[in-house]
Formats: C-alpha cells, structure tokens, sequence
C-alpha cells in the first residue's frame, strides 16, 4: 500500500504480513537487515534530503530539533545498529519450560513474536529504523506511526525499507507508515484484533494521551525525569563526570539528567560538582542552600532560584535543578516524589547506603556511580531499542528483543482425553 495514504485493507494487509514471518528463516531475516543496513548508507543522501524537508518547517530552537535532526555520521550509527541487531540471536522460539505430566502429555512453554506491533512517536526518524530492525528480528509486523513533523522523514526511510524487502520476495506490509494526522493515530488505537500492543515514543502529554484512549493494550515508554543524588560519602571527581555527562551528553534524550539531588553535608563540594555545566551553557535552577554556595562560585547568568515547578520537569534542555536534603532518607523521597520511574542514580562510596537506595528507589534503572545517559538498548547489550518501559508489567527498562515477545503452550500426547 502507498505509505501515505490510509487504504481500508491496511489491517487485512497487516495481519497477513504478520502471518508471513512466521515462515521466514532466522538466516533470511538476518540477510534482509544486513541489506537494509547498507542500503541505508546508500539512501543517506535522499532521506537527509527529506530530513531537510521536516527541518525546514521547524524552528531549531525547538527542543525536539536535535531529535529529528539525521546526519550522516547518524545514519551510519543507524546502520551499526542494524547490523548489531542482526548479530543477535533469535528471540523467538526459546523454549522456557519442558514438563511430561504423568499421564505421558508433554508440555513446552516457548516464545512467540507478540503479531503485530503499533509505534506511536514524535519527531524522532530513527525509530521508523529502529523499530522495524527490531519488531523484524522478533518476527512481528509493525505499523508505525510517526508525527507530523517527521513525516518526509519517516515516508523515505519506509520506502528503503519496503525496498529492501521485495528485494528479497517478501510482503512490504510488514512494515506500514500510516499517514500524519489525528484521524491515523485514532484508527491505530482502535485496531482491535489486529493490533496486539501499542508502544507510544515521546512526551509525557502523547504517552499519557494514548494510554488513556487506546482500546489496545499499551506498554508505556519515555518520559525521563532523572535524578543523581550525590550522597555525603560521594566521591566528588566521580561525581563532577558523572554529573556533566549525564546532563550535556545529549539533552533532548529520556535519559538526560534533570535534578542534581545533594547532601546538605557536602554542599561545600557543590561549585566543583557543577562547575564544568557552565562550558555548556547550562541554567540550574538551585533551592536556597545550594544557590548560597553556588552564588559567586557560578555563571550569575546561568543560576536562578527554585521554584516548585523546577523539580518533577523533564527539562530535555540545557536546564537542571538542584535540591538539598538532610539524608538518604530525604534524598530518596525526593526522588519518589518527583521520578517518573526512568533511571535513577547514586553517587556514594558508602556500601550501606548504595544498598538503601538500591532497594528502596522505584524505577526501571537504578545506578550506582554510573550516568544515566546508559539507559539504552545498545548500552545494555540488546542492540537497538524500541523504548524505555516506565511500567511493571511485561517489560521495564530498555524494550529490545525479547520484550517483544510473548509466549504459548505446546501441548503433545498419543489419543490423550480427559476423564
């Protein structure tokens, strides 16, 4: 079907792609995106030419501009991505658990591919590459669709994908970019029968909107309000990396650091701890002790005063709040308070502590002495990701391959009946 065009047989067309994989080899699979990756680099010109498009429509003061922003040092992080993801063994087929019941039925638990899979996201293009290399590894069709404002983006990475699998013989309906607009995203939601969970990638406004509308079950991803608490028994060059990487690495990812959460007791440490943010330019919004130990001590252009609503913001900026508390005990309710239960960070030396916070901190992530910038899919050794899952059921942390995946019972005997 034509990408941008939503035709009445999409969903039949869908569930009969879904189908297909089934029957396709792991070799195959893996030889389709290894061919896909290549073929990417050869495409770089036309789809930053489409890139461009979207650009071109957007004011790049816009937090989401560096998100929809392709290159072609990014189309080749794109293309290792696939490629990595193809290196992977096969998530699907895994036996989970073998039993023989006495009256001699045998029963397997294995994993199946979920069918089809349903990605709502905003302006970020290199999910349509993502997502498709993942869902296609697991053996599910994906519907994706993308926002408005990545559109030209979306449709010209699609089109190479589709491309790519008639190459090879197979149902270019494996993938589907549904047109932009409202009307698309409501059909999606409403695909009951057809499409078998829903991942929406972006704000905390699209996640909380598609969980509460959607009549497909949803796993919920993105919103990153991240904190790093740094302890009384924190080291504080460990401390002064981590914190500036985890902030400035990228700032418009669900992963960036949002508040710097510090023990009154080393308040003292503060302008060393946050000193290496000014080369970046960036603006702390710092409570009344930290702003005391900070003033003079940083940029008076880049430090301003807490207010309730600095903390519990995911900034996706070159922005950060600072809160002081008495304790662990403080620093953890803080956190509990405000967390949108993405990735969490300690930086402390003390065992007792790091343990504390390990058990008692309620998020997906829990670091101790590492940035958060390392909640990725490739960081954890997944290859690509789909998402940050933020809930507890099915899946949490990074969604890659096997997140993708359900399972089902095969049941065998000889002329078994039931009394």
């Amino acid at each position: 079907m034509n990408s941008t065009t939503i035709k009445s047989d999409w969903k039949q067309s869908t569930v009969l792609a879904s189908r297909s994989l089934n029957l396709i080899s792991d070799e195959t699979i893996n030889r389709v995106l290894l061919a896909l990756a290549d073929e990417a680099i050869l495409q770089t010109e036309n789809i930053l030419k489409e890139n461009a498009k979207d650009l071109a429509a957007m004011d790049n003061t816009n937090l989401m501009y560096d998100r929809l922003l392709l290159s072609k040092q990014r189309i080749e992080g794109i293309a290792a991505d696939i490629r990595n993801v193809a290196s992977l063994p096969s998530p699907v087929g895994k036996i989970l658990m073998e039993t023989e019941r006495p009256n001699g039925m045998k029963i397997t638990k294995i994993t199946v591919p979920f069918g089809v899979v349903g990605i709502i996201y905003e302006a970020r293009p290199n999910v349509s590459f993502d997502v498709f290399s993942l869902c296609f590894k697991s053996g599910n069709a994906c519907v994706l669709k993308g926002g408005t404002d990545a559109h030209n983006s979306n449709s010209a990475i699609v089109k190479v994908i589709q491309t790519v699998l008639e190459k090879f013989g197979l149902d270019k309906n494996i993938v589907t970019l549904l047109p932009a607009g409202r009307e698309a995203t409501a059909e999606l939601m409403n695909a009951v029968g057809v499409v078998d969970v829903v991942i929406p990638r972006g704000s905390k406004g699209l996640i909380d909107f598609v969980r509460d509308n959607s009549h497909i079950p949803v796993i919920e991803t993105g919103a990153g309000i991240c904190h790093t608490y740094f302890d009384e028994f924190g080291d504080v060059e460990k401390g002064k990396e981590i914190i500036f990487n985890a902030k400035t690495r990228r700032v418009s990812v669900c992963n960036a650091l949002d508040c710097l959460v510090i023990n009154k007791k080393r308040l003292s440490d503060l302008p060393l701890l946050c000193g290496k943010l000014a080369e970046k330019n960036v603006i702390i919004y710092a409570d009344v002790k930290a702003y005391t130990f900070l003033n003079g001590k940083y940029p008076g252009n880049l430090l301003q005063k807490a207010t309730e609503e600095s903390y519990g913001t995911e900034f996706l900026d070159y922005k950060m709040a600072v809160k002081t508390v008495e304790s662990i005990q403080e620093a953890v309710d803080h956190i509990a308070r405000f967390s949108s239960k993405h990735s969490e960070c300690i930086v402390s030396e003390n065992e007792p502590h790091i343990l504390y916070f390990e058990k008692v901190i309620d998020a997906a992530c829990v670091y101790t002495n590492v940035s958060t910038a390392f909640t990725d899919g490739a960081q954890f050794g997944l290859g690509a990701e789909i998402g940050i899952s933020t809930q507890k059921l099915h899946a949490r942390g990074p969604m890659a391959l096997a997140e993708l995946c359900s399972y089902k019972w095969i049941i065998k005997g000889d002329g078994l009946i039931r009394n």
